[in-house]
């Protein structure tokens, strides 16, 4: 008896994170600095209790042979041939507080690296996107 209490609760609880997190400033659509790309944060598919972040839109998406630009500098050499249309830029990130989320990694296509990173609402409506190699951080700004 006391489980048939339980489901519907936890389901209520559930919805509300769900909710709360969809509300997060930090959760969208961006313009990535120097607009180049756009990226769609949102929960992560494989745990909605993280925020991720993929490639949705480029500027240029196709490369000098008119294919779709690759994702050639990747380190795993097997992973080289995927389009960076589509590709997860931004995992793993955990909610650090209202319109931060920090604790999760974003890859650089154009290097072939992958950084420590931060995200953080900032008031005028923009997202402040930082990547960190150990205490040294470098930030970008992102738009709507």
């Amino acid at each position: 008896m006391k489980l048939a209490y339980f489901a519907p609760a936890a389901a209520i609880a559930v919805l509300a994170a769900t909710t709360a997190q969809a509300a997060d400033p930090v959760m969208g659509d961006w313009l990535t600095a120097g607009g180049g790309a756009k990226v769609r944060v949102a929960p992560c598919p494989s745990d909605g209790t993280r925020a991720c972040g993929t490639i949705t839109w480029m500027k240029n998406p196709k490369d000098k042979a008119g294919g779709p630009q690759k994702d050639t500098n990747n380190p795993d050499p097997g992973l080289r041939a995927r389009s960076v249309l589509g590709l997860q830029l931004i995992r793993d990130f955990k909610p650090a507080g209202p319109g931060k989320w920090a604790g999760g990694k974003i890859y650089d296509p154009g290097s072939g690296k992958t950084y420590g990173s931060k995200l953080s609402a900032m008031p005028n409506g923009a997202l402040k996107v930082e990547g960190c190699v150990g205490p040294i951080c470098q930030a970008q700004t992102w738009t709507r």
